[in-house]
């Protein structure tokens, strides 16, 4: 028999994450008085910088019109401070919507697997998953503040015929932005898909926690064969509708490049970070008392997710960068060419390998230390913060061209998600019973050894 247990959100813990907020928002208000005092020195680096990328760039006649197309040159018309805060806003919600849908996926695949191991945290993923309706509100809302700076294929003028800007590479693709409407018009089918995708996925959330509470009433094996059942349908609908989300949210950004691993490598950087996000908070709970049916067999499962996929979103990276890389095809290269020779994405891009493969390699390469709550308090923010680069890298350069940067700024924002975040989930799991006592795999997880 479980006991209950409930987690206490308690007030230092909410004071401690709004003065996290606020920090945040201070940095970032000093990050965009120095952006906006910065211009001038932003003006003398802008025309070296565009030299430099129309010399790298020039092998390419997709490349050469992105450069033309400069923030003072027509559709990108935004003071670069204003981009800046508009690309880390993107950024930080994709990032940040994309922990909150690996919350339900975690839970989906324990059920269509028939894991008995995770019972007793599934709560924590369940808890995740509440950011989803807050992240498809911010996205919604977001790409219609944003979209004329970092969607680039939204400007009517590229699909006009005789235009200066007219584009033949995104006349092509216009089907897929703006469906049957004409090109350039309200991108109707790229908002629908936006729309259907954090529906259907807030729609099986409300289902499958609805069977899980219920469980925890009334006991018995029919609710956990209903889960199991609206699990395998959502992970069907997942499969798809994430790498289609992978396209639209981020791999659009740059609309002349392309990657049939794209869909693949942004969800293998969501599921490595929400693993990294569900540990991380698994060992605080446990590390303060709470979780008393978790033993060092469960905690050692999670760490070895997170040492396991770690190496799988490397493998993706890996393969990516060297089938593009090797072909050595223009219209491709040139999106790892602006991020390998460019500051700051150059830094960024070689210190991705390292805070997220070669750290959590070596970290964790030890069974003990995946055993270890203190080695996964350490090595789990490591991973999220990697993973946060990583997405940085991901859509910065496609959004900003040579005028991105990071600093204060991108850094206060991301502490605003990240306390918000945490308020949300940490607020939803204090209305959870953290364990679910009826499960019907919870004595097999008590007995489970490895």
């Amino acid at each position: 028999m479980i006991a209950d247990e409930k987690y206490i959100f308690k007030p230092q813990t909410k004071q401690k994450l709004i003065i996290l907020i606020v920090v945040g928002l201070l940095l970032f208000a000093i990050g965009v008085f120095m952006a906006q005092n910065g211009g001038h020195h932003e003006a003398a680096e802008k025309h070296a910088s565009t030299e430099i990328a129309k010399e790298l760039l020039a092998s390419t006649e997709p490349a050469q019109h992105d450069v033309a197309h400069t923030p003072a040159e027509g559709h990108h018309g935004s003071p670069i401070w204003l981009k800046r805060i508009y690309t880390s806003l993107w950024q930080n919600n994709i990032f940040f919507a994309g922990i909150g849908i690996i919350g339900l996926f975690f839970i989906a695949i324990q059920y269509a697997a028939q894991a008995g191991w995770s019972a007793p945290i599934k709560r924590i993923p369940l808890a995740i998953g509440h950011w989803i309706p807050v992240a498809g509100v911010l996205t919604v809302i977001l790409w219609f503040l944003v979209k004329g700076d970092i969607f680039h294929w939204t400007d009517a003028s590229l699909y006009t015929k005789g235009s200066e800007h007219y584009d033949k590479i995104l006349v092509g693709k216009r089907a897929y932005f703006f469906g049957p409407f004409n090109e350039g018009s309200f991108p109707i089918f790229y908002l629908v898909r936006m729309v259907l995708f954090f529906g259907l996925w807030f729609m099986f959330f409300n289902w499958i926690k609805k069977q899980m509470l219920a469980e925890d009433i009334n006991g018995g094996t029919s609710y956990w064969l209903a889960s199991r059942k609206l699990s395998a349908y959502f992970l069907v609908i997942f499969a798809v509708s994430s790498s289609v989300a992978a396209w639209d949210w981020v791999m659009s950004i740059d609309p002349h490049w392309f990657s049939t691993m794209f869909g693949w490598y942004v969800f293998a950087s969501w599921w490595v970070t929400g693993l990294a996000t569900i540990t991380l908070i698994v060992a605080n709970l446990k590390g303060a008392g709470y979780l008393k049916v978790v033993t060092q067999n469960h905690i050692h499962d999670l760490g070895k997710f997170v040492f396991a996929f770690s190496i799988f979103w490397t493998y993706i990276w890996f393969c990516q960068f060297m089938l593009i890389y090797y072909a050595n095809l223009p219209e491709e290269t040139v999106y790892f060419i602006q991020r390998m020779r460019n500051a700051p994405y150059s830094w960024i891009f070689y210190l991705n390998i390292f805070l997220n493969f070669v750290l959590p390699f070596l970290l964790l390469m030890t069974r003990d230390a995946k055993r270890q709550v203190s080695m996964l308090k350490v090595v789990c923010p490591i991973v999220i913060v990697g993973h946060w680069f990583d997405f940085y890298n991901m859509i910065t350069p496609g959004a900003m061209k040579m005028e991105g940067g990071i600093g204060l700024l991108e850094i206060g924002l991301g502490l605003v998600f990240a306390g918000a975040f945490l308020f949300v989930i940490l607020q939803a799991l204090s209305k959870l019973q953290l364990v679910a006592k009826n499960h019907p795999f919870m004595q097999e997880s008590l007995n489970h050894h490895i």
